[in-house]
């Protein structure tokens, strides 16, 4: 990963006074010193990407296109749209993924921050998002269960780096499929880290003002605190959630949904787990039965409602070890209606809305 050797002044003096919020950003960034990832003009980052020719893919945060470094590694370069005011979110995202390095968590090259351009340039993906396989016609035929499976456990191996090994302590908040990226070998990678915050590793408790991530995704504690504490464990609920689609895929959801009557996937999945009808809707055949049955198990335990009965991460890559005999069945939560009061009381946007605030925490 590129990295500046010493803590040199990121942003060249203008003729007029900079505004106090990108002082503030300046100042920010410097304090990383030499860990704070390398900075390029506007014009760099065009020249990267041949004037932005080969789009890669887009979303309510901007576009995403192919580019070359000078020493000719491959990037994806994601274009923020248009800025001129709060850009708490781009800051916190070049900060928390600057400060990381693991197999499982994508690299950041560099940054643009050019006046009302912003960018982030990341190391290339060829095999894109996650959610291109699960949600497509036939996932397990393009993927097969022990490449889920493998993929299961690299994203949750990056997570318990992010919440227990890196330097500081990083809640993700956005864990979904289409913020998992797969290389060339089909290695899974976390990326997207606009809604994260950062914490002391002794902390664990986080104090927060609003909800954050995607509707479907989002720990119950994060849009209400009468279900308890919001915490690393609030990224075990989305991934268990992942987890759970990546078993049965958006389609598989849809029509088991219209057929057995049910509104929501891990409702029929609980209901349905222990009899024949049940996997086989989700392409599980006896080769791969183990293999799913202990995904849905863990996942089902991901997603307690209360954050004290989930697994912290590290816990769950313990399951993963463990034979399915050795794993219990959890209790069934209200799933549907936690959904129905999720979608009532948030104002989330778009798939993906960030809210600046306050990166204050509680001890």
């Amino acid at each position: 990963m590129m990295r500046h050797a010493k803590a040199k002044r990121l942003w060249p003096r203008s003729k007029k006074t900079s505004s106090i919020t990108e002082r503030n950003y300046e100042a920010m960034i410097l304090s990383y010193g030499s860990l704070a990832p390398k900075r390029y003009m506007y014009s760099e980052v065009m020249k990267i990407t041949s004037s932005r020719n080969h789009e890669l893919g887009k979303g309510g945060y901007g576009q995403v296109f192919k580019g070359r470094l000078n020493d000719d590694r491959m990037v994806a370069v994601k274009f923020l749209h248009d800025c001129k005011g709060n850009g708490d979110d781009f800051v916190n995202e070049v900060m928390s993924i600057g400060r990381t390095s693991h197999v499982n968590i994508v690299s950041l090259f560099g940054f643009c921050l050019d006046g009302s351009k912003r960018a982030l340039i990341y190391e290339y993906m060829p095999n894109g998002s996650l959610d291109r396989y699960i949600y497509s016609e036939n996932p397990k035929g393009i993927l097969g269960w022990k490449k889920l499976y493998a993929i299961a456990i690299g994203i949750a191996r990056g997570l318990e780096y992010l919440h227990h090994s890196c330097n500081t302590r990083i809640v993700h908040f956005d864990i979904k499929p289409q913020n998992i990226l797969l290389d060339k070998d089909f290695c899974p990678k976390i990326v997207d880290f606009g809604l994260a915050k950062l914490c002391h590793t002794k902390e664990s408790k986080i104090s927060m003002t609003d909800a954050r991530g995607t509707i479907g995704f989002i720990a119950p504690e994060v849009h209400s605190r009468t279900f308890g504490l919001v915490s690393t464990k609030s990224d075990v609920y989305s991934y268990g959630m992942m987890l759970l689609e990546m078993i049965g895929g958006r389609k598989n959801v849809k029509s088991v949904a219209e057929k057995s009557g049910e509104q929501y996937f891990p409702d029929w999945i609980y209901d349905h787990f222990a009899r024949d009808d049940g996997l086989r809707a989700c392409e599980v055949t006896s080769e791969t039965e183990e293999i799913a049955k202990k995904m849905t198990l863990i996942g089902l335990w991901c997603i307690q409602v209360l954050p004290i009965y989930r697994p912290t991460i590290t816990k769950v890559l313990e399951m993963f070890e463990r034979s399915l005999d050795e794993l219990d069945m959890p209790p069934k939560q209200k799933f549907h209606e936690l959904l129905e009061d999720s979608a009532h009381n948030m104002s989330v946007q778009s798939a993906s809305s960030t809210t600046p605030e306050d990166m204050s925490l509680v001890n």
